[in-house]
């Protein structure tokens, strides 16, 4: 199976669906002759011409209205956000039109529609450009909300995006584009709604998505040479949850720690806690913990900026603390 950057398998699906239906079409700042911010749509420019691959100018607000206008008469556009901290701009068309055309017409408008970019902290960006804002957008109905972690889910659930008939909100790790993984060559689709047992435990659950997985993933290896066996479930989706998944997991392990990388208060996080005690409180062997991002906005400076987020080390120690193992 061949190994791609995260950067690579995004391009491969759009390439894939946009040779598979001519109504695919990507816009964005960027996306054409400079082939992306990130060089996602590397090449798709000179592939599937101007009308397709779509320069648009610094307007998120006009631009995303331009996709949903788009998407109500049959298009499956592409909107390409050059990181969401810019998309805040266009909530107002993801919120109040993207989100609601369906229940607003009374099921006689579609709005199939991917809104994509890069999001969360991207390395010495400061506060403004360095926000995990997927709890904003899983809080509305209408939405669907992704963040895959690795390269073959990145394009699997990119080519699932496409193909649904519902506005999908998909996240990519600013600092993923580079993260190299084996990625199944041609029709590969991941379900959206669907976590993903990344790595088998039985002393307790590291519920995660998006970049936290691979701190997550850290922190588990350290962890089995202590003799504690960490399972890991990769979310992948965040609206809808995988409630079926979040619960299985923790019956197996009696033990929860939630790894997000967004702030603690409404974060997408709590909710998961809240599916947790409502639904497994019986199983738990441990009041489940929570590592997030400080409350705080991002610093600039490195260490400052390490200091803010969730890293293994942090994850361990809560790992420990659902284990009554602190100190040791």
């Amino acid at each position: 199976m061949p190994e791609l950057m995260y950067r690579e398998a995004l391009n491969q699906a759009l390439a894939e669906e946009m040779e598979r239906d001519a109504n695919v079409f990507l816009i964005g700042e960027e996306v054409g002759r400079y082939n992306g911010a990130f060089k996602v749509s590397q090449g798709l420019l000179d592939r599937f011409g101007s009308a397709r691959i779509i320069d648009a100018p610094i307007s998120e607000l006009g631009f995303a209205g331009l996709g949903v206008g788009a998407a109500m008469v049959g298009l499956r556009p592409i909107v390409e956000m050059m990181t969401w901290n810019f998309a805040i701009l266009a909530m107002d068309q993801i919120v109040n039109n993207a989100a609601k055309l369906r229940h607003m017409s009374g099921g006689q408008l579609r709005c199939p529609i991917v809104f994509r970019g890069p999001g969360g902290a991207g390395g010495r960006l400061s506060s403004q450009h360095s926000q995990a804002l997927e709890a904003n957008y899983a809080h509305f109905p209408g939405l669907k909300v992704i963040a895959p972690a690795t390269p073959a889910d990145a394009k699997g659930m990119l080519k699932s995006a496409i193909r649904d008939d519902n506005p999908v909100i998909m996240f990519e790790g600013e600092r993923l584009y580079a993260i190299k993984g084996e990625v199944p060559e041609g029709e590969h689709v991941v379900p959206i709604g669907k976590a993903d047992v990344k790595r088998e435990g039985k002393d307790v659950s590291i519920i995660t998505w998006s970049r936290m997985y691979y701190f997550a993933e850290q922190a588990a290896q350290q962890l089995e040479q202590e003799g504690i066996s960490a399972e890991i479930l990769d979310l992948r989706t965040l609206r809808p949850l995988d409630e079926e998944a979040i619960l299985a997991t923790v019956r197996k392990t009696n033990r929860a720690v939630i790894v997000e990388e967004g702030w603690s208060l409404a974060g997408v996080g709590a909710s998961v806690v809240d599916i947790i005690q409502s639904k497994a409180f019986d199983e738990l062997d441990a009041p489940v913990q929570r590592v997030t991002g400080l409350d705080v906005n991002m610093s600039y400076a490195t260490n400052l900026e390490n200091a803010t987020q969730p890293d293994a080390a942090k994850i361990i120690a809560a790992v420990k603390k659902v284990l009554y193992r602190e100190g040791a």
